[in-house]
């Protein structure tokens, strides 16, 4: 789909619920920059746990902010773009259940979220961008043309991040996976940091009962309305 208007998109939702999934495959789709807002706290969280970072102290966080340089190259083996950390590809590791673990109390900092949300916004400036996370139709760019918020039933969402989890570590249990993604989902919604919540104007997905083709299709019926390109 090609066209000289181009918009922003952005993907919140929940733990587990396929929001990057999708979004790659709309960027695909419409040759637009996905940007993973995730990958970006993830690998903040990264660099404090390998640092010994307390970030309960406002002082250590704010002089490792200072030391952290995050950018997405694209790399044409995956054909994706991936986050590099101090110019290291970090894709693989930040995906960590340790890191997994503590991405939700350091996501909550206040600084930490000031610094990333700042790096996204000079990000989507051209446009032209799918972006997903927690609070990218609330905080980061409350005025972007196309907002779509993600949910799926919580067994559900269990089942997919266990299994995704227990092809890279058999010693994975779905008693670690729901402990994890409970305690996310709670921080998540709980934190004073822009909390998880659906904007007032964006299009709920609910995936449940979707395969990754429909679902796509919903999304990408969105997306040509907001384009104005037909059906």
């Amino acid at each position: 789909m090609k066209g000289k208007k181009k918009i922003i998109i952005t993907i919140d939702g929940w733990s587990s619920c396929g929001k990057s999934t999708l979004a790659k495959q709309m960027a695909r789709e419409l040759n637009y920059v996905y940007i993973d807002s995730g990958a970006m706290y993830r690998a903040i969280t990264l660099y404090f746990l390998r640092n010994h970072i307390d970030w309960t102290r406002h002082k250590q966080v704010e002089e490792a902010l200072k030391q952290i340089d995050l950018q997405f190259d694209y790399n044409e083996n995956s054909l994706q773009s991936e986050i590099h950390l101090n110019q290291e590809n970090v894709e693989y590791v930040i995906r960590d259940l340790v890191v997994a673990e503590k991405v939700s109390e350091v996501a909550a900092i206040k600084e930490v979220r000031a610094f990333a949300v700042e790096q996204q916004r000079k990000m989507g400036k051209p446009k032209g961008i799918v972006m997903d996370g927690r609070d990218i139709g609330t905080t980061v760019f409350p005025k972007a043309e196309l907002k779509i918020f993600m949910t799926a039933d919580t067994a559900v969402r269990i089942e997919r991040r266990f299994k995704e989890l227990f092809q890279k570590n058999p010693n994975t249990t779905i008693e670690e996976v729901r402990n994890n993604l409970e305690m996310r989902d709670y921080i998540d919604s709980h934190r004073d940091v822009s909390p998880l919540r659906k904007a007032e104007d964006a299009l709920v997905l609910d995936n449940t009962n979707l395969t990754e083709k429909e679902q796509l299709d919903l999304a990408m019926k969105w997306a040509r309305e907001k384009l104005g390109t037909g059906n």
